[in-house]
């Protein structure tokens, strides 16, 4: 589809959240045809709540550890990444860029080769795509190949007002174009406080609602800490990595 790009007018209570963040950016919407103009105001105005795109592309060097579990150390202007996990007392870390989806992986301390590594990378661009969106979805709303449209007004299950985006994808966008999400962003915070996940956009009841509460500033930008589950995701934005961290398996980041 052809993207569209509209010039936004977004919410003044949304602009007065955030204390005068510049204005939205109009060149940063690039969503499919049939996207709802007042449903492109609300996530522009989301993201200034959240710190505004210039704080966004300032952010270099994230880290986070999904749900307690997988770790991740991201570079977001090379698009390298570290990727590390344990299962049943063996560690694997996957080194790969995001882009090319070229790198190297090691099993236990021995680096994969072959069928291995291909395998390994490959599962590992999936977990990556995965659990960076659950970091960073509501800045990427406005994205190519989704289709975002006001679905109206709803409370979260924590009982706060919020309007809500229902949000699709075109064919051939990440790994499972069929899912839907219904995004809820609070009306007086102008952020993002929940999620409802649809495995497939014809479903008409989630398979789950997630929320995304108690926001905190880290660097520049804001992110949700809290997705459930009471589990800390040690998230972090850092002025640099150690040297080495996105190409030697040996180098520590703490």
């Amino acid at each position: 589809m052809k993207p569209i790009r509209l010039v936004p007018v977004f919410f003044l209570v949304a602009v007065l959240a955030v204390g005068g963040a510049a204005l939205a950016d109009p060149s940063r919407v690039h969503v499919n045809e049939g996207s709802a103009e007042r449903a492109i105001e609300i996530a522009q105005a989301t993201v200034q709540a959240m710190g505004g795109w210039e704080a966004v592309d300032a952010t270099r060097f994230v880290s986070w550890k999904f749900f307690g579990r997988r770790q991740h150390y991201w570079d977001r202007h090379t698009g390298d990444i570290r990727i590390e996990t344990e299962s049943d007392g063996i560690s694997t870390i996957i080194l790969m860029n995001i882009h090319t989806k070229e790198g190297r992986a090691f099993k236990g301390g021995v680096e994969l080769e072959a069928d291995e590594l291909a395998e390994t990378l490959e599962g590992g661009h999936q977990t990556w795509i995965n659990d960076a969106y659950w970091m960073f979805m509501p800045y990427k709303l406005l994205d190519p190949g989704v289709t975002l449209t006001y679905a109206g007004e709803k409370s979260t299950v924590g009982g706060n007002d919020a309007w809500v985006l229902d949000l699709t994808f075109s064919d051939g966008v990440g790994y499972t174009p069929q899912n839907r999400y219904q995004v809820y962003v609070g009306k007086e915070s102008g952020l993002v406080e929940q999620w409802d996940f649809f495995a497939d956009a014809s479903m008409d009841e989630p398979n789950f609602a997630s929320p995304w509460n108690d926001w905190k500033m880290f660097g520049r930008i804001k992110l949700a800490t809290n997705h459930g589950r009471d589990l800390d995701w040690k998230i972090a934005v850092h002025d640099a990595f150690p040297p080495g961290l996105l190409t030697d398996p040996a180098v520590v980041a703490e």
